[in-house]
């Protein structure tokens, strides 16, 4: 069985004229190919050798939810791990794949399906890329495109900084993809060291925060990464990356039941998230089987009751606020579900 390997892309065409590679970037990743027989332009040989040592197949198997606004794909790499990545369809016609830059997370986040799974191995960069490919494919039978990319799916992006930023050199690439950085998203739970080093990338990409809790306590419980990078040194971090690219960063808050969702905790977070350039995206929780405080052993979403008083404390506080459409609960889509469900079963 053969998987998709483009490593010896550029290797084959060196001997070929400069135009060639282009014309094999485009037909990946604009016509979407799958086969290189399908591209007529390059010479019948080439597209032999090609299908040889540079397979084009993407092994993905999809869930679809009810409601028809997000895709869920498990998408099997060559070594037999599995990833999972998520296309989500929003109501004003964007198309946003959630990819993965990791087989599994080390983190341990206590909300994360993900980290149930332990951490495997990082992806390398075709292996991010392609995900946002497999959903390309599949739009293109529907006329549509993808417009967003988010890393934001299982692992954590900068733990595998490398590859991550060659993959969105891939993605942002204008003789392949030729996705624009501001549609290119990262989310870090705040790897300090990440965040600085984005800071001075050249690139305009978008950065978000997996904040979760307005306290070093109660975040320390959700996500034990705290410990390392505490509140006060990642708000230290997101300033001084504010001051080298006057970029808005977002800061993504899960919204579960009888643990991050009260009044005071809000007051509490509006403290934190007073200043120009940020603003916080409220997040339903996705219920996995997994949590701290419940006896079953369950997390629960918080209320839209206690959703909307917590962001009208936020708002008159003065704290920009937006709110994230809840996807794919039917399929697992918060990324992990799935493939950590699967495991048990």
């Amino acid at each position: 069985m053969k998987f998709m390997d483009l490593s010896n892309l550029e290797k084959i065409f060196k001997t070929e004229p400069a135009y060639r590679l282009k014309q094999a970037k485009q037909a990946v990743f604009r016509d979407l190919i799958s086969n290189w027989q399908e591209t007529m332009v390059l010479p019948a040989v080439l597209r032999e050798e090609l299908n040889q040592k540079c397979p084009l197949e993407i092994k993905g198997e999809v869930f679809a939810s009810k409601t028809g606004d997000s895709l869920k794909a498990i998408i099997s790499l060559r070594d037999g791990l599995k990833i999972e990545s998520v296309l989500m369809k929003h109501a004003d016609g964007r198309n946003t794949v959630c990819v993965s830059s990791q087989v599994g997370c080390p983190l341990g986040c206590s909300f994360c399906a993900t980290g149930k799974l332990g951490w495997k191995r990082n992806l390398e960069p075709i292996e991010i890329a392609e995900q946002a490919l497999f959903f390309s494919r599949h739009l293109k039978e529907k006329g549509e495109k993808v417009s967003n990319v988010v890393f934001m799916g299982m692992g954590e992006p900068f733990l595998n900084y490398e590859n991550v930023l060659a993959a969105i050199k891939i993605l942002n690439d204008k003789d392949g993809f030729n996705l624009g950085g501001r549609h290119l998203s990262i989310s870090t739970v705040g790897i300090i060291e990440g965040i600085k080093k984005l800071a001075e990338e050249k690139l305009e990409i978008n950065l978000a925060i997996s904040l979760h809790a307005p306290n070093d306590e109660l975040r320390s419980r959700l996500m034990p990464i705290n410990k390392k990078y505490p509140l006060k040194k990642v708000l230290t971090a997101v300033d001084e990356y504010l001051k080298k690219t006057r970029r808005r960063v977002m800061f993504e808050y899960i919204m579960i039941k009888g643990v991050n969702d009260s009044e005071a905790q809000a007051e509490e977070l509006a403290k934190l998230m007073k200043k120009p350039l940020y603003f916080i995206n409220l997040i339903s929780y996705n219920p996995a089987r997994i949590g701290f405080d419940n006896p079953t052993g369950v997390f629960t979403p918080s209320s839209p009751a206690a959703i909307k008083r917590f962001r009208q404390v936020l708002e008159k506080r003065g704290v920009a606020v937006t709110q994230r459409h809840r996807f794919g609960e039917d399929i697992d889509a918060a990324c992990g579900q799935l493939v950590y469900r699967r495991k048990q079963q």
